[in-house]
């Protein structure tokens, strides 16, 4: 192949990493969000809550990401939803994800102490307080890992939305293979893009359960 196809497959292959990356970013932030917000909801002490808590993370989890993402694009539109591709995607993946980071919350939240809980009473600490200050930084050091690990399995499902005409990265491999052939060199270099953009996440994820968990260090 010459530099001028070598330039395109470049070219072609960078804006579906863009893509790629926005649709990670946006969909891990709702998935985030919706997170904390169904994992509290599943602590209230309202049994409403907890059945909408409950019904939701099962819901979510128990679907294939890729009928959801179908539903969305191909489904609302027949009773006056139209969402657009990337807007599908970051929806779709957002609800998604967010219900099994709803159970990392959920648990890293429990796991803090009773004791812990019982000193917060005591002291009559404010709610808002005793949570944003006590409890939060402490179960940050629990959800972390699952959360990073999380995050890279949202990076590679970002490939199922070419199933929805989005331009990410598998859909541009895709493309490249129709015009151009060479299956084999196209796929080895997608699949090095995704190795590529995962692993800077890993990275990251370490880097601040360390800063996490320097506090706790010495008297481990």
């Amino acid at each position: 192949m010459g530099s001028t196809t070598w330039f395109f497959i470049a070219e072609q292959l960078s804006k579906g990493v863009v893509v790629t990356l926005q649709v990670t970013l946006f969909s891990a932030l709702l998935a985030l969000v919706l997170a904390f917000v169904i994992a509290l909801c599943g602590l209230s002490s309202s049994r409403s809550l907890r059945i909408f808590a409950r019904v939701y993370t099962e819901f979510f989890r128990g679907t294939s990401a890729l009928v959801q993402l179908f539903y969305l694009f191909f489904i609302l539109p027949l009773v006056g939803i139209s969402l657009s591709p990337m807007t599908t995607a970051i929806i779709g993946l957002g609800l998604n994800f967010s219900s099994f980071g709803a159970e990392i919350v959920r648990a890293a939240l429990v796991n803090i102490s009773k004791g812990q809980r019982d000193a917060i009473a005591a002291l009559d600490f404010p709610p808002d307080v005793a949570f944003r200050r006590i409890i939060l930084p402490q179960a940050l050091t629990f959800m972390l890992p699952p959360m990073g690990n999380l995050l890279v399995e949202l990076l590679k499902s970002t490939s199922l939305v070419s199933m929805i005409t989005l331009s990410d990265l598998t859909f541009s491999g895709t493309t490249l293979i129709t015009t151009l052939g060479h299956q084999t060199l196209i796929w080895s270099i997608v699949l090095v893009c995704y190795f590529i953009l995962s692993w800077p996440i890993t990275g990251l994820v370490k880097r601040a359960e360390r800063r996490f968990t320097r506090h706790r260090r010495p008297q481990e």
